[in-house]
């Protein structure tokens, strides 16, 4: 619990401090990121709990990568992160999961996330703000990548790469369960060095 609770906090934090960096009033963002003043006041409160999509278009809006709401200062030049000590972002109805494994700094960062998706679970993602590229490479299992409506089999030991700003979703395919390894490759910009 006390884990969750710091996190909370740190979110609070960064949140607050984009937004303030940006300029942006509390109407302002939540008008922009489409999430409702309240939900931001809270989430700036450190109460409630954000789902992914509202933490994507939050960090979209403000040109962040996700992680840059989530994580505190770096400690050390080397990190070494296990699936275990990340808590799920995204759960599945059928016990899919995402985990934002951590994000490479610089001006133009990269999250690193693992997927678990079973057969037929799907989650359709926002649309990344112009520039953002991503990748998914299928470890084991088989999934359905659907960008801009068209649906493309990605089969363990393959990769695709796509713009991210269209509409696009994962799907797990096959029987069994599809392992993925995702990038989100972020634009450069004043806004990521923050």
């Amino acid at each position: 619990m006390a884990e969750t609770e710091a996190a909370l906090r740190t979110l609070a934090h960064n949140v607050r401090a984009a937004r303030t960096r940006a300029g942006l009033s509390l109407d302002e963002l939540g008008r922009r990121a489409r999430v409702s003043k309240g939900a931001l006041v809270g989430l700036e409160k450190a109460q409630g709990n954000p789902n992914l999509a509202t933490l994507v278009r939050l960090a979209d809006t403000l040109g962040l990568p996700v992680s840059a709401l989530m994580e505190g200062p770096a400690e050390e030049r080397v990190r070494v992160v296990t699936a275990g000590s990340v808590a799920p972002l995204w759960t599945g109805a059928q016990g899919g999961e995402a985990r934002l494994m951590l994000t490479t700094p610089g001006p133009a960062p990269v999250e690193v996330w693992r997927w678990r998706l079973e057969p037929g679970e799907e989650y359709p993602s926002h649309p990344h703000q112009a520039g953002v590229v991503e990748t998914v490479s299928v470890t084991s299992g088989r999934m359905t990548l659907i960008v801009d409506g068209a649906e493309h089999t990605v089969e363990a030991g393959q990769t695709a790469a796509f713009d991210g700003d269209a509409p696009h979703a994962y799907r797990g395919a096959g029987t069994g369960t599809c392992h993925l390894v995702m990038t989100v490759h972020l634009p450069p910009g004043p806004a990521s060095t923050a």
